[in-house]
C-alpha cells in the first residue's frame, strides 16, 4: 500500500505515472479499482473486468492476507467496511446495514480511522436552519480506492471467490460499476477545483455537503469568503441547463447563498448550458484531470 499520508490527488498521480494514458475515463475507472496499492503491471488496454479477475480475484487469498494484516482482520471491521463500501458512506446507515449498535460502530469508525483505512467528515452546520439538537450523520470515506472496491466486490463475496467461482463478483460489478466509480470522480472533482482556484482565489476548504433536506457533491469556501456550490455528473450523457437550475434550487432550500456554481462532467454540456458560462459558472470535463497529473 502507498503511505497513509498520501492524498488522493498524489495517489492520482502515482497511478498516472504507472501507467500514462490521455484516456482520463478509462484512467478514472482503473483508479477507482487499483489506486493507492502501486500496481506495477496493469495492462490499461484490457478491458476492466477482466483485470479485475485476473489480478484480484485469481490473487484472492494472497491479497486477503495483506488486507488483514491492514485492518486487524476482525470479522466487525469487515462487516462495517462492507457496509461503508456498498452504501452512502453516513454513519446510521453504514451501520444499521452491518447490523451494528451505536456504541459499537462508533468505536470500530475510531479504530479504523487511527488505522488509516477510513477517513471521517462532519456535516456543515453554519448554513442550515437546523434545530440545536438536531443531529446528522458523519460520512466515512476509505483513504484508499482499492480497499473500498474490496470491501464492495470481494469481501463479502468471498466464499465462491476462494472456490474458484467469480460469477456473483461479475453480476455485482456489472450492476453497480458506473455508480461505485462516480464517487472516485467527485472525489477527484474536489482536487481539481483545488488546482483550478489556487491562483485566483485559494479554496480554503472543499468537500460534499447534506442536511436532513438537501445534498450535493460539491461545497467549498475560498480564501476571499467565496461559496461555491457544484456537482459531479459521471454519465454518458452531457449535461443541461436543467442541472444548474436543480442546483440553485438545492442552494435556496439550504439557505446558501452561492457566489459560484460548479459542475463536472464525464461527457460534456449542452450547448445552452455552456452559452452560461462565466465568472459565476465554471464547467470542466473529465478531461481537465490531466491537471492534476501536470
Amino acid at each position: 500500500m502507498i503511505s497513509e499520508n498520501t492524498t488522493l490527488k498524489e495517489e492520482f498521480q502515482i497511478f498516472y505515472k504507472e501507467h500514462p494514458t490521455k484516456n482520463f475515463e478509462d484512467l478514472v475507472e482503473k483508479f477507482a479499482i487499483f489506486g493507492g496499492v502501486g500496481w506495477g503491471d496493469i495492462d490499461t488496454s484490457k478491458p476492466l473486468y477482466e483485470l479485475i479477475e485476473k489480478l484480484i480475484l485469481k490473487d484472492y487469498n494472497y491479497i486477503r492476507n495483506d488486507v488483514s494484516d491492514i485492518t486487524g482482520g476482525a470479522p466487525l471491521y469487515h462487516a462495517l467496511l462492507s457496509a461503508i463500501a456498498m452504501g452512502d458512506g453516513k454513519t446510521h446507515s453504514s451501520y444499521k446495514r452491518a447490523k451494528l449498535e451505536k456504541e459499537v460502530g462508533d468505536k470500530a469508525v475510531t479504530e479504523l480511522a487511527q488505522r488509516g483505512i477510513i477517513r471521517v467528515q462532519k456535516p456543515k452546520k453554519e448554513f442550515t436552519s437546523w434545530k440545536d439538537n438536531e443531529k446528522l450523520d458523519n460520512k466515512l470515506y476509505f483513504t484508499v480506492p482499492f480497499l473500498r472496491f474490496w470491501f464492495a466486490f470481494v469481501s463479502p463475496l468471498f466464499k465462491g471467490i476462494r472456490d474458484g467461482d467469480f460469477s456473483e463478483v461479475k453480476k455485482r460489478w456489472q450492476n453497480r460499476e458506473a455508480e461505485f466509480t462516480n464517487l472516485i470522480f467527485t472525489q477527484l472533482s474536489h482536487e481539481l477545483i483545488k488546482d483550478v482556484f489556487t491562483k485566483e482565489d485559494p479554496i480554503v476548504e472543499i468537500s460534499s455537503y447534506w442536511d436532513k433536506d438537501v445534498e450535493f457533491n460539491i461545497f467549498a469556501k475560498t480564501k476571499s469568503g467565496r461559496t461555491i456550490i457544484g456537482s459531479t455528473k459521471y454519465t454518458n450523457a452531457k449535461v443541461k441547463k436543467s442541472e444548474l437550475t436543480r442546483l440553485q434550487e438545492l442552494a435556496k432550500k439550504a439557505n446558501i447563498d452561492a457566489d459560484v456554481f460548479v459542475i463536472v462532467s464525464k461527457k460534456g454540456f449542452s450547448s445552452e448550458l455552456k452559452a452560461l458560462k462565466g465568472e459565476n459558472l465554471r464547467l470542466f470535463t473529465i478531461k481537465n484531470f490531466a491537471k492534476l497529473v501536470e
